[in-house]
């Protein structure tokens, strides 16, 4: 007996030293998130695409075909997190880039957080966190799942497109401030900025972008996808008489006029240089997508991304293109313009990635957080079914018809994300039924132009539905978040905020046009190819988590794509 234990003591720091294959993963991690990006934006300008950019995830990567987003209401903050989460608002909790708060009395804005300081920027600015989102993100596991030793950053020019990727666990999360055109941080992730970061803000960046017109990247006679340059619903920049070709930056920034520096060169003396007051402006042009890019390719190389021996993940999103499209609709020359030069970013971004972490190290993906509806005067003047809805006048009609019902009152609080936020304290001291109320109020908006449905709070608590509106509408539900009666546009009708005179466009919706985006994966484990399976949004996060073998995000709904995996 005691000859063989002496023998397995003798053969364990063997069994011990032998060890099996190395477990596979990317060295890298990129999501890319384009705001407000339809998907047939990747066919509309296929011709004039590069073939860095867009056509190389195409011909390289794998493409789902319809991807759908499975909630309403489609804006930015709700598609990040949605993204990220693997999950649905119902879950997640963040129903809307702002939203009604009862306990408080006022509204809320997605990543506002009060208890952090700001970290390089205004207070304004600065004050925000993730702390409104209530399950874990695809980042925060691959934190968890490495003991924290990966890298996570997230950035963007959106402090909701950074925040909310990046969640809760990141490393860091930076996003722009145009008041001093830096990127900045908040005390939830550090008490400073890296050095990096400085630096790169003192070279000024944002404002030699806008020291320069914005002038058409081809001839403007190219742009054979997008309508003429002078339309009635696009809507100018401030300062501007109309929204055409170029756009002086340089004047609309508050920088000093061209002609100043052409005289002053002509005298033999050096211009002081541009300085814009308004940096801000940077986001509603092409360049706020080159800014990111520039912001991203130097923290691809500050903090060696890629470089460690765990996985590391850099969440990026592309906010100008919703700026761009809400100005001046989804068929414009500037919106097209702004997507060709995206498409060269796009390009810079991947062979950085080639050169730092090695082709096909890196698994991409790339998608949108919504896609947009057509200008509502592009589809009058084609007579296409479609409009503005001024949601005042909705406020208004339902406060005005619930008075006459039940008497003076403030019965209406608040009318956020096409919700209706009833007064449930009066509503109780009339001794009147809250269901029954909602009720009503839903009957009044039903009878609105243009609004086909509207759907109350009881409804979506006790009822179920497994596909159609119903179904969206109570996924993007969160009982103390979201409203008593959440009604629905009609197709091609969207809120109008320039009611009745609607410039540009806006999203929201359940249809197609706002819930199509494109899915694309690229790189490390990717076959090529391209599916017309219809798949979720919310099947992302589970499909990152099972290239790299880790846990879904703690409120996870989707599920793993595994058509794209070789």
């Amino acid at each position: 007996m005691k000859k063989i234990l002496l023998l397995l003591a003798l053969a364990l720091p063997a069994v011990a030293q032998k060890k099996g294959p190395a477990l596979k993963r990317p060295k890298l991690v990129v999501g890319i998130v384009v705001d407000q990006m339809r998907y047939d934006y990747l066919y509309r300008y296929w011709d004039k695409f590069g073939r860095g950019g867009f056509r190389r995830l195409l011909g390289e990567g794998f493409s789902y075909e319809s991807c759908h987003y499975n909630y309403v209401p489609t804006y930015t903050g709700p598609g990040h997190a949605s993204v990220y989460t693997g999950t649905t608002p119902a879950h997640h909790g963040i129903v809307g880039n702002n939203w009604y708060e009862r306990e408080t009395g006022k509204g809320t804005y997605v990543t506002d957080d009060k208890t952090v300081q700001s970290v390089g920027g205004s207070v304004a600015a600065g004050q925000m966190s993730p702390a409104h989102m209530l399950t874990t993100t695809i980042t925060d596991e691959l934190r968890l799942a490495t003991n924290f030793q990966s890298k996570v950053i997230g950035l963007s020019m959106k402090d909701r497109g950074s925040i909310l990727p990046a969640g809760h666990a990141a490393n860091a999360a930076y996003w722009y401030d145009g008041t001093n055109g830096a990127f900045i941080s908040s005390t939830f992730y550090t008490k400073a900025l890296p050095e990096w970061v400085t630096k790169f803000n003192a070279a000024n960046h944002a404002a030699e972008y806008l020291s320069k017109p914005w002038t058409t990247l081809l001839p403007i006679a190219d742009y054979t996808e997008s309508t003429p340059d002078d339309v009635a619903w696009e809507a100018a920049f401030k300062g501007e008489e109309k929204p055409v070709f170029p756009h002086d930056l340089p004047r609309l920034s508050g920088a000093a006029p061209a002609p100043v520096a052409a005289t002053m060169r002509a005298a033999g003396e050096t211009p002081p240089k541009a300085t814009p007051q308004n940096l801000d402006l940077v986001r509603s042009t092409p360049f706020g997508n080159s800014l990111t890019a520039d912001f991203a390719l130097e923290a691809l190389r500050a903090e060696q991304l890629g470089q460690g021996t765990h996985t590391d993940f850099l969440a990026v999103s592309f906010s100008s293109t919703d700026y761009v499209g809400h100005q001046f609709g989804t068929t414009a020359i500037e919106t097209e313009d702004t997507y060709l030069r995206l498409d060269r970013d796009l390009a810079r971004l991947l062979d950085a990635l080639d050169k730092q972490v090695g082709k096909g190290q890196a698994l991409v993906f790339l998608t949108a957080d919504h896609a947009a509806d057509q200008a509502a005067g592009f589809l009058q003047a084609h007579r296409l079914p479609g409009g503005g809805v001024g949601p005042a006048i909705v406020k208004d009609s339902l406060q005005r018809a619930l008075v006459r019902l039940h008497g003076p009152g403030q019965w209406l609080l608040s009318y956020e994300n096409q919700q209706a936020y009833l007064n449930h304290g009066l509503i109780a001291q009339k001794k009147l039924s809250l269901a029954a109320v909602q009720e009503e109020a839903a009957d009044i908006l039903r009878a609105q132009p243009h609004i086909t449905e509207a759907i109350t709070a009881h409804d979506l608590l006790h009822g179920s539905w497994n596909e159609g509106l119903g179904h969206y509408q109570q996924n993007g539900f969160y009982a103390s978040r979201s409203g008593d009666v959440l009604a629905v546009l009609a197709p091609g009708w969207l809120e109008a905020y320039g009611y009745p005179v609607v410039k540009g466009t806006t999203h929201g919706a359940s249809w197609a046009y706002d819930t199509h985006v494109p899915l694309l994966f690229w790189g490390w484990g990717v076959k090529h190819g391209e599916s017309a399976q219809e798949v979720k949004i919310v099947d992302i996060a589970p499909t990152i988590a099972r290239y790299l073998h880790i846990q879904e995000p703690s409120g996870c709904t989707g599920r793993p794509l595994t058509e794209v995996m070789k």
